[in-house]
């Protein structure tokens, strides 16, 4: 990864410095909550402190680790380490997206003469970190499959009277006790009018007969994020709750259909949203269609109504579309994929029929 930074790197600056979680460890492969990386053209250097320098030397071998001590007296050492010493003002880049300003402030000082520049860094980190390498889509895949074994388990577990905090405890344990790291993001488990909430919070609910529930949820498994949604209903559903599930079914199947390398994010977000449009609902689809998963669980690209986003083959997203009724309940859909020249593989198994608890 380093190298491809590096050979991505313009000739108008000398290096950049990484300083955030997840850009250090998209990288380096290794966590921690504290570290910086500086790559230059010809050179990279990785620093941090003595709580983690043991096993930051063992973990990493695409560049040499130092430990950070007195950070300002090592200055020399780190210019050195790096080339940047070879220049009178060198010009680093920044990811201006990930930075305080008094972050930013500290280390103007902190790397003087150099020059550190807010412009372009985000560009070419975010370039690089949309498409997915073999083992990226690997790891992807196995947190999948562990959010998917946890929706079948939960199945088993819903029924009136159980809380939705019950039931997103449930995913939460199944989850962590059978491979993940982590969690994607706090779990959601919405039901009954509360549905209606794209990004609802489960509390002591009641799960009631009748009642739509709405599961978004995700695992993490070496660094990297999976991402779905399901509804489910709590007995026979209504008229009305069959015919708002199928026109979500429907205008995720025309996404998944439409996506493939090359078309733009707005291409693809309308062929989900014009289904619930034409289908009198399009007040109701309060969102984006999707958004890039990988080491952050939102990452670009986002698919929405940005014509001047491409997808390209490698980028690894959600389709996810929904309509939220306020008072009455919502659904949504939600699937990962992974873009290719000619569509889209879709990297989740579990079924989207309509189950019935």
């Amino acid at each position: 990864m380093i190298q491809k930074l590096q050979k991505s790197l313009p000739r108008s600056c000398d290096g950049i410095l990484i300083t955030s979680e997840e850009n250090r460890r998209y990288f380096t492969g290794f966590h921690a909550s504290n570290g910086m990386l500086i790559v230059t053209h010809n050179n990279a250097l990785f620093l941090t402190d003595s709580r983690y320098i043991e096993a930051a030397q063992n973990k990493i071998t695409a560049c040499p680790v130092m430990e950070m001590k007195k950070i300002k007296e090592q200055m020399t050492d780190i210019f050195k380490a790096t080339g940047l010493h070879k220049k009178l003002l060198p010009k680093l880049l920044v990811e201006s997206d990930k930075l305080k300003v008094s972050d930013l402030k500290y280390f103007r000082q902190l790397f003087k003469p150099a020059v550190l520049s807010t412009v372009g860094g985000d560009k070419i980190i975010n370039s690089l970190r949309e498409i997915k390498s073999q083992q990226e889509l690997d790891c992807i895949i196995n947190a999948q499959r562990i959010a998917e074994k946890a929706f079948d388990n939960v199945l088993n577990f819903i029924r009136p009277g159980v809380s939705e905090k019950d039931i997103a405890l449930e995913l939460d344990f199944y989850m962590l006790r059978n491979g993940a790291e982590a969690l994607s993001f706090e779990t959601i488990a919405v039901s009954g009018k509360k549905s209606s909430m794209p990004h609802g919070v489960p509390d002591g609910k009641l799960i009631k007969k009748g009642d739509f529930i709405t599961m978004d949820f995700g695992a993490v498994v070496d660094g990297y994020h999976s991402d779905m949604t399901r509804t489910v209903c709590v007995g026979e559903p209504s008229d009305k709750q069959r015919e708002i599930y199928n026109i979500v079914l429907s205008a995720q199947a025309n996404a998944l259909k439409t996506i493939k390398a090359g078309i733009t994010a707005k291409e693809a977000d309308s062929a989900a949203r014009d289904i619930i449009k034409n289908a009198g609902y399009g007040e109701f689809y309060r969102h984006a269609t999707g958004h890039g998963v990988g080491i952050e669980i939102h990452e670009g690209p986002v698919v929405a109504g940005n014509p001047k986003i491409v997808l390209r083959e490698g980028n690894v997203v959600t389709v996810e579309p929904g309509i939220y009724i306020p008072d009455e309940f919502g659904v949504r859909i939600e699937d990962v994929v992974y873009v290719t020249a000619d569509g889209c593989i879709n990297l989740t198994d579990s079924p989207k029929n309509l189950i019935i608890c």
